[in-house]
């Protein structure tokens, strides 16, 4: 049988809430044409084959 959730606290919620922080995307350092550029991890194939531009 399906039972209610409990009511959380405000400040609990708020609190759980609190320890979810983005953090910044892992930049490293490539050569492109000469001049070096700093880019997402994820994204250094995609630079490094110009299908983007920095």
């Amino acid at each position: 049988m399906a039972v209610p959730k409990r009511r959380v606290s405000r400040s609990n919620t708020r609190h759980r809430r609190a320890q979810w922080k983005a953090s910044g995307p892992d930049l490293v350092p490539i050569t492109i044409e000469g001049r070096e550029h700093l880019v997402p991890r994820s994204l250094v194939r995609a630079y490094q084959r110009g299908l983007l531009t920095p």
